[in-house]
C-alpha cells in the first residue's frame, strides 16, 4: 500500500495513471472532465498531481485518540 501526506492529510493510494492519459493530444492539457469520471470509476475520494501522473487516492481518516481510552 503506498501512502502519501500532502497538506498534512494522508491518502492511500488507489491508482496511478500518466497525466496524458487523459489528454487529447500529447502536447494539449488534460480533460478534467475524464479525471473526474475516472476518480469515480475506481473509488478514489481524492486526486494528487505529480509531473507526470494523477494520483487517485482514498483519504485516510485521522484518529481521535480521546475516543480511544
Amino acid at each position: 500500500m503506498q501512502i502519501q501526506v500532502h497538506n498534512n492529510i494522508a491518502y492511500k493510494i488507489l491508482r496511478t495513471q500518466f497525466i496524458s492519459h487523459f489528454a487529447p493530444r500529447l502536447d494539449e492539457q488534460p480533460n478534467m472532465e475524464y479525471v473526474q469520471i475516472y476518480r469515480d470509476w475506481v473509488g478514489a475520494d481524492h486526486v494528487l498531481r505529480n509531473s507526470t501522473h494523477f494520483l487517485f487516492c482514498e483519504t485516510i481518516p485521522d484518529v481521535d485518540f480521546e475516543m480511544c481510552e
